[in-house]
């Protein structure tokens, strides 16, 4: 994974709130888009692919299964292929979203289904360098619908992300949407990752939380950035877990990975480095949640690679994050923030998501129901 091109790491890992005070900073940092509560149904906006057999089928579901009003659906007229032009998210996908917003502002987040394009191309003649690339996730850059016109040909710094702890940025708040995207494989899985998600809720998620460093902690003090930082911040994951006795961890700190059968009872899980390499080392739980760190783990959601998103929804977790291409290592979700939100109970998953992702308008997507809170079932610690 290139840590190079268009890095920004320095503003977007150092400035890290240590031991967060979590609904406190939350509420500061959130707010508009945040009010005194989490996010509920009647706040999402479902977008799905009328040329797409299953998409507009699989919307109707979620939105039935989660209490979703049914006016809150937007059908698109779009390829179902995984990947569309520029000139296509622009044409077919900007105009009704921005008009069913503009008709409806209560609308918090947005929901991507399956058969909507994972991402979008960049345009023909800007080649493949970090500086002039501006292909993107389809729905990191929905995320930013609302927005004026902002530059392309770099990444948009996201003005919810907490590490930046009040840093200017160039997107004002009041233009970004939450979104989540309920994709897989296969028009099954998504099913059941919907289902998944509302019983864990139910009944509580339950089992261990793995989390996979490469490194031992180093000494304190130690200027971190890049890879360290992110290495660093599994080990701190892990220790707020463990001794908020939230549940039982496991953590590795040896350069090799979790291996096949090492990780069974996995209700979370977040690690790196195996490069598009999924290591079947994991048992999932109904409602388990799960990220990889490798520069291309959502590349693809289809056919039979061995990327880690697709594997692990294909395994049964309920939610995974990853990329559609290189992100470089600063983009993707600072683990500490995103897990220790998430195990709060307050946020729900696309809100504990968009507060811990650094970049919008860039290549990172959240697979899973936006609006599954997890229920813990605590374990011995």
């Amino acid at each position: 994974m290139n840590t190079g091109g268009r890095h920004t790491g320095k503003d977007s890992t150092r400035h890290l709130l240590p031991g967060l005070c979590l609904f406190t900073a939350l509420l500061f940092l959130f707010a508009p888009v945040l009010p005194a509560h989490a996010l509920g149904p009647e706040e999402v906006l479902v977008i799905a692919n009328r040329n797409a057999a299953k998409s507009p089928g699989l919307a109707k579901f979620y939105m039935a299964q989660r209490g979703i009003p049914k006016e809150n659906l937007v059908l698109l007229w779009m390829t179902d292929k995984e990947d569309c032009t520029r000139e296509a998210y622009e044409k077919k996908a900007v105009p009704p979203v921005r008009r069913f917003l503009k008709a409806h502002p209560e609308i918090r987040a947005l929901v991507t289904v399956y058969g909507v394009p994972l991402k979008i191309k960049a345009p023909a003649g800007s080649g493949n360098h970090s500086k002039t690339n501006s292909g993107a996730a389809f729905d990191s850059e929905l995320a930013l619908v609302k927005a004026p016109a902002y530059h392309l040909k770099s990444w948009q710094l996201n003005p919810f992300y907490l590490g930046y702890k009040g840093k200017k940025t160039n997107i004002r708040k009041k233009h970004v949407m939450m979104v989540s995207r309920l994709d897989a494989p296969n028009a099954g899985i998504v099913r059941r990752m919907i289902k998944d998600s509302i019983r864990a809720e139910k009944e509580g998620l339950q089992g261990k939380a793995y989390f996979d460093a490469r490194w031992p902690l180093p000494r304190k003090g130690t200027k971190l950035s890049g890879y360290a930082f992110y290495d660093v911040s599994l080990h701190k994951t892990a220790r707020f877990h463990r001794e908020k006795n939230i549940l039982p961890v496991v953590l590795n700190q040896e350069k090799a990975l979790f291996q096949p059968g090492q990780a069974p009872d996995a209700a979370l899980y977040c690690g790196w480095y195996s490069l598009s390499n999924y290591v079947d080392a994991f048992q999932w739980n109904r409602g388990a949640v799960g990220y990889h760190m490798a520069s291309g783990e959502c590349a693809t959601l289809k056919g039979n690679g061995n990327t880690w998103c697709k594997r692990i929804l294909e395994n049964g977790a309920a939610a995974t994050i990853g990329p559609v291409s290189e992100p470089y290592i600063q983009a993707f979700p600072v683990p500490e923030i995103f897990f220790n939100l998430l195990t709060d109970g307050y946020l729900t998953l696309v809100e504990a998501y968009t507060v811990s992702l650094p970049f919008l308008s860039w290549q990172m997507i959240l697979v899973g129901d936006p609006l599954y809170k997890l229920n813990i079932v605590k374990g011995e610690g």
